[in-house]
């Protein structure tokens, strides 16, 4: 019988409903042979009884008996089979956790090469071969092993999940567009998985696209921490190298004051040695005159006392001591260094401010005036640049955006991130209001102006009063009067600088602010003050050659 079966192929033991090895193989009256359960479920499932290969019709069931040489020959086959499957088991690797085992192997379960979506069954390398020589094999779809393939059929007709209802976004089987998916629109699954497939390639192109982005916004972060650590350091050079300088000075300025003082003092013990020197002199000969005079007042000689009486009476002459003071001569000299030091230091701030100020003019924007903001009493320039307090009232619409009663403006372009700087003339006016405002700020009615309001703003009153308009009002205190006035913002840094331009000093700064909206530049030209005040506000364009 061994012999016998070497000279058989697989394919004479593989029942052609089932397509696997022979079990219980029966035959019919026709001669064919069939596995006892797929010939009666066959029967079972048809209204007639014919024979699936050969078509013949047999009009009672005939009676089925096991074909007993048929039977001992497929067991032999299967024990040789078996034992090969054994002999190569140990080449295979078994399944590891994780991994999709034979379904077929019994003992040790040998990690499966594929997964029948026909056979719903996985198989090694060994037990996949039929599926590889066989013909009625070849034409199952096989995939990459996966578990639980009774997934893949379809619970209510027990077949394989072939076709997708585009209507309910599902799988389905041949039977359910039939009976449960009537008038839907479904597609085999190939078509519909190509289709998908091309989504997927769609979204994986924009995740791609989205995470490309992100990298770029990672490199763009990565570079401004870079240009933030090269900023730091060569802020951290000039801030060494200025309050080196300031403390140089300062220790200058001491050691000068130390200096002069001591020389003061050296000269005041050398004017006081030159007095006591004098003095000791003088009460050396008082001394000797008194000596005389005592010596003379007990001479018993009449004629020798009379002769010498006038030379000894009159006094010997000396010098008038009462208005002599030694008196120190350090009033004023702390205060005298302590304001050379000062003029010192004003010098060295203004350098540092020139710097400063041409900093912050590198972010200068080309600002315009908006009419659409514009109090209906404000002339604008053609271009954009100048606004002052006409004499006429201007009919315009009265839209959200416009200022009323108050007569300011905004400029037309905002800030929601980074920085901008711009510069204003003020010459010849004498009150206007400047700085910049949030976009939600009120336009209508009485305005206050603080940043709890929306606005940042400094102004001047009265040709001379200048305040920052904070929690409270600042008064400023200005060395000279500002003919143009710069506006610096760093939306991160909740940051708003004004600056004398001319003079390259500050004047006031909003620190610590919170922006969570867009800020615009903000003018109030004021009224004309009984044409005191006639002149325009005029945007500059900025020179950065401070």
């Amino acid at each position: 019988m061994s012999a016998a079966s070497c000279l058989l192929s697989e394919d004479q033991f593989l029942c052609s409903i089932c397509l696997d090895v022979f079990t219980d193989p029966v035959s019919t009256p026709c001669g064919h042979n069939f596995c006892k359960n797929c010939i009666n479920e066959h029967w079972n499932s048809n209204d007639q009884y014919l024979c699936p290969l050969c078509k013949e019709v047999f009009y009672t069931r005939p009676k089925l008996l096991i074909n007993t040489l048929l039977s001992e020959v497929v067991s032999q086959f299967r024990q040789e089979a078996q034992q090969k499957a054994s002999s190569s088991s140990s080449e295979q690797q078994a399944a590891k956790p994780g991994e999709v085992p034979c379904d077929v192997c019994t003992g040790t379960k040998l990690k499966a090469l594929k997964s029948c979506l026909v056979c719903l069954t996985s198989y090694c390398e060994t037990h996949l071969e039929p599926h590889m020589t066989k013909s009625g094999l070849k034409r199952h779809q096989l995939m990459d092993p996966v578990e639980n393939l009774e997934d893949r059929m379809c619970m209510k007709h027990d077949k394989p999940l072939e076709l997708f209802c585009k209507t309910d976004q599902t799988c389905v089987c041949v039977l359910c567009p039939v009976l449960d998916h009537k008038t839907h629109d479904v597609v085999p699954l190939k078509e519909e998985y190509e289709g998908k497939k091309a989504e997927l390639g769609k979204t994986e192109a924009e995740i791609q696209k989205m995470i490309q982005k992100r990298q770029l916004k990672i490199q763009e972060i990565k570079h401004s921490v870079d240009l933030s650590e090269e900023a730091a350091d060569r802020e951290k050079a000039e801030g060494v190298m200025v309050f080196t300088a300031l403390k140089e000075s300062v220790e200058r300025s001491l050691n000068e004051l130390i200096e002069t003082i001591e020389e003061k003092q050296r000269t005041t013990e050398k004017q006081a040695e030159d007095f006591i020197k004098e003095l000791e002199q003088e009460i050396s000969e008082l001394k000797k005159r008194s000596s005389e005079v005592e010596k003379l007042s007990h001479s018993e000689d009449h004629l020798h006392l009379l002769q010498n009486f006038l030379s000894l009476k009159a006094a010997p002459p000396t010098k008038d001591w009462t208005e002599v003071i030694v008196r120190p001569p350090y009033e004023g000299t702390v205060v005298k260094a302590v304001a050379q030091l000062e003029e010192t230091l004003s010098k060295q701030m203004k350098k540092l401010f020139e710097a400063e100020l041409k900093r912050v003019q590198q972010y200068a924007v080309d600002v315009t005036l908006d009419p659409d903001t514009a109090h209906s009493w404000l002339i604008l320039s053609a271009d954009g640049k100048q606004v002052n307090y006409g004499d006429m009232w201007m009919n315009l619409p009265d839209n959200p955006e416009r200022f009323s009663p108050c007569p300011c403006v905004l400029g037309k372009q905002s800030l929601s991130s980074g920085r901008f700087y711009f510069e204003v003339q003020v010459k010849e006016k004498t009150k206007w209001d400047l700085g910049v405002a949030r976009e939600s700020i009120n336009r209508k009615g009485k305005i206050t102006l603080s940043p709890k309001n929306g606005f940042w703003t400094i102004w001047l009153r009265n040709g001379n009063e200048y305040k920052a308009h904070n929690s409270s009002p600042v008064r400023l205190s200005l060395k000279s009067r500002p003919q143009k006035v710069g506006v610096f913002v760093d939306y991160e840094e909740g940051l708003v600088c004004f600056y004398d331009v001319d003079a390259a000093a500050l004047i006031y700064s909003f620190t610590g602010c919170s922006f969570t909206e867009k800020l615009y530049p903000y003018f109030g030209p004021c009224n004309t003050d009984g044409g005191k005040n006639s002149a325009p506000l005029i945007i500059c364009p900025v020179n950065q050659t401070v």
